[in-house]
């Protein structure tokens, strides 16, 4: 049952910079970054089990390597190439939408990956001929899990003021490519092994008889294990930490967020046919359909996307979303999770018009 005015997902786009095989990518690269300290071989392992085929670097390390680059240039690199990228994106949503950049109301843009001023929320809006009057947000440093907040806020725009919201989450994680050492630090080996960059954009708009109505969001963060997962900047970037013992906590919240999300709508886990969940590895799917009971069916998009993508950070979560949209019979009803710093775990509520 959907209320007037609610709103609803009325279009996305994806933009996606040069793919790259995985094995290239280690052959290429990686196995000399790894070469030192013995680590060559566990870093292998690891690259093999990533569940990752193939990934996009707007920065590639066959082409450049970043690794001992200042956080000055990198930030500078960031927006040469994060622009074009979210532009791309922006002008997919808002033509799968059927909207004009002008009737948007609020322009939220998720980022952890690269910051400057004007950003992009500024510079796109410029570029693309949004309203002068056009509300800005920009969300930074939440991570793999800030497209669902950004949903959210963006949601409440939309149900409060009756206009059209665009969300952007765009991340070039290639630009963090750490320099080697010999130190065997698992957490660099994981992340290097699975992040990739990405950017999608969502238009939300109200009254739509079309498209995914947003009907609930939760979250849910345990502070207790904020060190699990962090995202320090350094002088030489922003670098990754990654503790082996994420999956074990989302083990122990994940089913209580769905649950008392679904419940407070009058549903259970078996009245979703659409899983969009965010893949942070191999591990945290796994933990996610062993404690949720979905079948590998549920899970198929989740994996295609972690398989195809890599881990985009922020907009991974609507790579998984638009692989449900595109499907000959798209879920009535989809969940959408994503985990990250905190540790946080929010889950989305959509259900189809």
């Amino acid at each position: 049952m959907h209320k007037n005015g609610q709103p609803a997902i009325a279009g996305l786009g994806v933009a996606l910079p040069p793919a790259t095989a995985q094995d290239d990518l280690w052959e290429g690269y990686f196995a000399r970054h790894y070469a030192a300290g013995g680590r060559r071989g566990l870093a292998k392992r690891i690259f093999e089990n990533s569940g990752v085929r193939t990934r996009q670097a707007a920065v590639s390390p066959l082409l450049e390597d970043v690794s001992d680059w200042s956080t000055e240039r990198r930030m500078r690199r960031y927006q040469v190439e994060a622009v074009p990228l979210g532009k791309e994106a922006v002008s997919r949503a808002l033509t799968d939408a059927g909207v004009a950049a002008d009737e948007i109301g609020l322009f939220a843009v998720c980022s952890c990956t690269g910051y400057a001023t004007p950003g992009l929320d500024i510079l796109l809006a410029r570029d693309m001929g949004m309203s002068a009057q056009l509300q800005r947000l920009f969300v930074g440093h939440m991570g793999c899990y800030a497209a669902l907040p950004g949903l959210g806020t963006a949601a409440d725009f939309v149900a409060a003021r009756g206009l059209p919201a665009l969300l952007l989450c765009t991340e070039l994680t290639s630009l963090h490519l750490q320099p080697p050492d010999t130190r065997v630090d698992i957490q660099q080996i994981v992340s290097h092994a699975l992040f990739s960059d990405a950017s999608a954009a969502v238009v939300l708009t109200p009254g739509s008889d079309s498209g995914y109505g947003l009907s609930d969001v939760a979250a849910l963060t345990d502070t207790t294990t904020a060190g699990h997962m962090t995202w320090d900047v350094t002088d030489l970037g922003f670098r990754m930490g990654l503790s082996p013992q994420v999956p074990d906590v989302l083990s122990v919240h994940v089913r209580r967020l769905v649950d008392e999300l679904l419940g407070r709508n009058g549903l259970v886990v078996g009245d979703v046919d659409g899983w969009a969940v965010h893949p942070g590895g191999p591990k945290i799917l796994d933990v996610v359909q062993e404690r949720l009971g979905l079948t590998d069916e549920h899970m198929a998009a989740s994996r295609e996307v972690l398989s195809t993508y890599g881990n985009c950070s922020s907009p991974t979560v609507l790579l998984a979303l638009e692989e449900l949209r595109r499907r000959a019979e798209p879920p009535r009803r989809v969940v959408m999770l994503a985990f990250g710093p905190g540790l946080t775990l929010y889950g989305v509520l959509l259900e189809k018009f």
